[in-house]
């Protein structure tokens, strides 16, 4: 395993990261999830992202009962705000001070710790000022319960926006976690840029798009009983937009760059994201822990600059790079 500076800072975390996001508290059982942190502790993964909102604060818990016994100061765990949790009332959601505050308390609760090392901005609140929302994050850094803060699905504009106002109000805004993988690579002309001019680290989300890239949808055919295209509640929505004939045609050709490489399809995808500028981390995610030790094996593998240029060749124009589509799916108002 490789560690890696997340953004402007001297925090090291794990290039591959332990994300518990379709998993744990909803997917596999508990037992299985701690097998699955387990794997990922014996591999040098250190660093584990969760979210207050997964399995509406189930996932938190087994992730806090997974790492019970273990070194505080070895890891680096990382939680999220902003989705709606608890019965979803007119304040369970947002990042309103009220509901900032209230959350760092129940996410530190749940994974049994005084403090995460990176307590981020889930989306972005447009019915909340900027300012009332850094201010609750400022406040909480300094009572110890965040060591640094981060956002996720913020577009450029907003990162600047939100660097500018916590470095008045002495913090570290490091972060930014985004959706990134070849297919989707909406990222590259504003978020990374503008990531990279200010100090913060992209910590990527679906580096296998979300199944896509491990090859295993056939164009033509039924997704296979059990997978993610099939399971209404664990991703079917968001996996959608790659399930046509001309995206899985392509992906299919992705393999033979695969072999020669010596990886599997989604070895080669998370090695592809971690090789790009500007990414700290992939986050990863298993139901089992043999998925784990697969998708570590990523870790550390340099692509030839003309097997990167193969990629591009081969999926040619489904790759998605419209950086107006970070705004686009966004929340336009509060979820509630």
């Amino acid at each position: 395993m490789d560690y890696r500076y997340l953004g402007n800072s001297g925090l090291k975390i794990s290039e591959i990261t332990y994300g518990n996001w379709l998993t744990h508290g909803s997917q596999v059982e508990n037992d299985m999830a701690t097998r699955c942190v387990q794997a990922a502790l014996e591999a040098g993964i250190s660093t584990f992202d969760t979210a207050d909102v997964y399995a509406n604060t189930k996932a938190e818990t087994v992730l806090g009962e997974a790492l019970k016994g273990e070194r505080r100061e070895s890891l680096e765990i990382f939680t999220k705000v902003y989705w709606p949790t608890g019965p979803g009332g007119k304040n369970d959601t947002g990042l309103s001070r009220k509901h900032v505050m209230e959350s760092i308390n129940g996410s530190l609760q749940r994974l049994q710790t005084d403090y995460v090392d990176l307590y981020q901005a889930h989306r972005y609140d447009t019915e909340t000022p900027l300012e009332e929302t850094m201010q609750a994050f400022a406040d909480i850094v300094r009572q110890g319960k965040a060591l640094y803060i981060g956002v996720s699905e913020w577009t450029a504009d907003q990162i600047r926006e939100g660097v500018r106002l916590s470095k008045e109000l002495g913090f570290q805004l490091i972060s930014s976690q985004p959706q990134y993988s070849m297919l989707w690579r909406v990222i590259e002309d504003e978020v990374v840029p503008t990531s990279a001019e200010l100090g913060v680290s992209q910590i990527v989300w679906s580096p296998i798009a979300q199944g896509v890239l491990t090859g295993k949808y056939q164009p033509g055919q039924a997704p296979p009983e059990g997978s993610r295209a099939t399971d209404e509640k664990g991703g079917a929505d968001m996996i959608k937009r790659f399930m046509n004939d001309d995206v899985l045609t392509r992906v299919q050709g992705l393999k033979p760059i695969a072999d020669e490489a010596g990886l599997t399809m989604a070895q080669l995808a998370v090695a592809w994201v971690l090789q790009n500028d500007n990414v700290a981390a992939a986050l990863v995610g298993a139901s089992r822990p043999e998925q784990v030790h697969e998708n570590v094996k990523a870790a550390g593998v340099r692509l030839e600059p003309e097997l990167m240029d193969q990629i591009d060749e081969v999926l040619g124009d489904v790759v998605e790079r419209d950086p107006g589509k970070t705004a686009e799916t966004a929340p336009r108002e509060r979820v509630a």
